[in-house]
């Protein structure tokens, strides 16, 4: 069984709302992919360590997730799409 970890940065000049938004709709194309999310973690708002699109604070969040091949490559389709979301990073996690 495969385990992933994908990690994301959502703008943080947004509203909470649609902070939790883009939260929920990225976490929805996991599942709807056939991904089991097993851990799920929303870190709030940190700084950058480097500036990434004129902004220096983002809100990050974290999905542990298994059974995920196919489910993370249409995450990072769909993360490099969303204009919501600065940055993303997708980990397999050797068990």
């Amino acid at each position: 069984m495969n385990k992933y970890e994908v990690m994301f940065i959502v703008k943080p000049d947004l509203e909470e709302a649609d902070i939790k938004k883009t939260a929920d709709t990225m976490k929805k194309v996991l599942t709807d992919n056939g991904a089991k999310v097993v851990e799920e973690k929303a870190m709030g708002q940190k700084d950058l360590a480097y500036e990434m699109n004129k902004y220096k604070t983002g809100f990050y969040f974290l999905f542990v997730v298994e059974n995920a091949k196919d489910a993370v490559n249409e995450f990072s389709r769909v993360a490099r799409i969303n204009e919501n979301v600065i940055r993303h990073l997708v980990i397999r996690v050797d068990e």
